[in-house]
């Protein structure tokens, strides 16, 4: 009898298997090596499920890495296993973070109440990185989430360098040449952004110098290139993305003395992040996307429910729009492959990203900076992997999509999120749970069971658990956490399961990546008053679209 390891754990962790009918499988794959080492150690220990093992004999390996092979009998005892609530609560709430903004005599200025945040990782170590930060020379707010690919390098770097890019972009010509006189004589310069970022997330001091000579250089080629009018919100976007990506690039090839930071602008370069970026300033929002994270607002309707309006687009092959922008760049013999099974040459799911150098440089050009690199560089198989019918570069491109919606009063909230909560919860539904959270209208709302047919001990359940819910309605106090407990524990009828939020937060990692991805999310709350004064004295006329 063969099993393949995935199939066998999810027997045993859904209780499929209460004895093993005294036979016990076995793999010599990386998931159960460790059986050799262990000998009697618990199924709980090796695989993250819930029955013990008892043997007086070691373990032995054999058959291939994917497969379990009988070779002697065992008795079983089922033993369950589950995380405690605060244990569950203690690895949700690990990356969480909140911040309000502050009142000036007793008000709140800004169109921004503030913001939740968290994430929760599927990859070791986590891939996504997130980002938010207020504007001091210009006013508004920056926030943003970054999902990485092919390591988590791109991302990071992102994440910590595109606002500088957009702050400088929407600088007027005055403070730019503060700025650069400050630094060409030695004196402060003024502050761009304060960041509001968890202790977790970090930047790259190593990298740090190369990081502001290349935004110096940006800010420089802006005053030369200034024709004295006011920047244009959405060019400064998009300006801004297309230069940090060449920036990236740019870095990569031209390599560093420092053999740390030459390695790590490699590693940057061909890794890759998507990005979804808000820019809120008064009324005027603008979206910046580049890739499959989403950008959905949450407005409440006069009758107290929630609409869900989405404000991005995701650029993948489910887009037919963007599948026609990608087979039109390229000659009509590539037509049939340039996106093929759904990905990008066969290969990449997001059609927009930074970094991905493989995807757009030349194939001279990788080899060349390929064989001059480190040799941790060449020892990696993906660097050196030329995609297929590669002809005519670059494929992809990390220029922005942008969306411009001018607030109302309902607007009451925007949820930035990477592809691993899209992936488990509709728009609408995170909508309505951000909404209820915000509100606690869910504890007077009549139970929805969706048109489907329930009995009579369906109901009793369903309300037993409602009980409960409203119970402990302020177990999460913050909105991005709360998404995130539904999305990994997403039950029936739209509560949470606790018995499969605790299973899925118990999988080992090697698994982890198999059920869920990486979850990253900012919850920006607005401020409906600050909002409807703005059109109550007629101010806010649209920013440049």
């Amino acid at each position: 009898m063969q099993m393949s390891a995935r199939h066998l754990y999810l027997f045993v962790l859904n209780g499929k298997i209460k004895t093993i009918g005294g036979t016990a499988f076995l793999c010599d794959s990386k998931l159960c090596c460790k059986l050799q080492q262990r000998h009697q150690k618990s199924w709980r220990e090796i695989l993250g499920c819930t029955y013990f093992l008892k043997s007086s004999k070691p373990w032995k390996t054999v058959g291939n890495c994917s497969k379990y092979t009988l070779i002697r009998s065992y008795s079983t005892t089922p033993v369950r296993y589950y995380l405690t609530p605060p244990q569950v609560n203690s690895i949700l709430r690990a990356n969480e973070y909140n911040y309000k903004v502050p009142e000036f005599d007793g008000k709140n200025v800004s169109s921004v109440l503030g913001f939740d945040s968290n994430q929760l990782p599927a990859n070791t170590p986590i891939e996504d990185r997130r980002s938010a930060a207020t504007c001091l020379q210009t006013g508004g707010m920056l926030t943003g989430v970054f999902d990485g690919h092919a390591g988590s390098a791109c991302a990071q770097a992102v994440s910590e360098r595109l606002f500088y890019y957009i702050a400088v972009s929407l600088l007027p010509l005055e403070t730019l040449l503060e700025i650069e006189n400050a630094v060409e004589n030695g004196r402060p310069v003024l502050p761009i952004l304060q960041w509001h970022k968890h202790p977790n997330d970090y930047f790259s001091k190593e990298a740090s110098k190369l990081y502001f000579n290349s935004l110096r250089t940006y800010w420089q080629e802006l005053i030369d290139l200034n024709t004295g009018e006011t920047p244009n919100t959405k060019d400064a976007l998009i300006g801004a993305f297309k230069r940090l990506d060449n920036d990236l690039s740019l870095e990569a090839q031209a390599g560093d003395p420092n053999s740390f930071v030459n390695y790590w602008v490699l590693r940057v370069a061909f890794s890759g992040a998507t990005s979804c970026v808000a820019h809120i300033d008064g009324v005027d929002l603008h979206v910046a996307n580049a890739g499959d994270s989403r950008a959905v607002l949450g407005v409440q309707e006069e009758d107290g429910s929630w609409t869900a309006v989405t404000l991005s687009n995701d650029h993948n092959a489910l887009n037919e729009n963007e599948v026609k922008r990608v087979v039109s760049e390229h000659p009509k013999s590539e037509e049939k492959t340039v996106v093929k099974q759904d990905r990008l040459l066969g290969l990449l799911m997001p059609f927009r990203a930074f970094g991905d150098v493989k995807f757009k440089w030349c194939i001279e050009l990788q080899k060349r900076v390929l064989e001059s690199g480190p040799d941790q560089l060449n020892e990696n198989e993906y660097t050196k992997f030329i995609p297929p019918n590669y002809h005519t570069p670059p494929y992809l491109t990390a220029t922005p999509e942008i969306t411009y919606h001018r607030l109302r009063p309902q607007d009451k909230f925007l949820v930035l999120a990477t592809d691993g909560l899209w992936e488990t919860l509709h728009r609408q539904e995170v909508v309505r749970i951000v909404g209820e959270h915000l509100t606690g209208m869910h504890l007077h709302q009549p139970v929805n069971v969706g048109g489907y047919r329930v009995s009579l001990g369906q109901m009793h359940c369903l309300l037993m658990d409602r009980q409960a819910r409203s119970a402990s309605f302020f177990e999460d106090q913050n909105a991005a956490t709360r998404l995130i407990r539904h999305s990994v524990g997403n039950g029936d009828f739209g509560a949470v399961d606790q018995e499969r939020l605790s299973k899925m937060l118990s999988l080992p990692e090697e698994l982890a990546r198999m059920y869920r991805d990486d979850i990253t999310i900012n919850v920006i709350q607005f401020n409906s008053h600050v909002i409807a004064a703005y059109h109550r004295m007629g101010s806010g006329d649209s920013d440049a679209q």
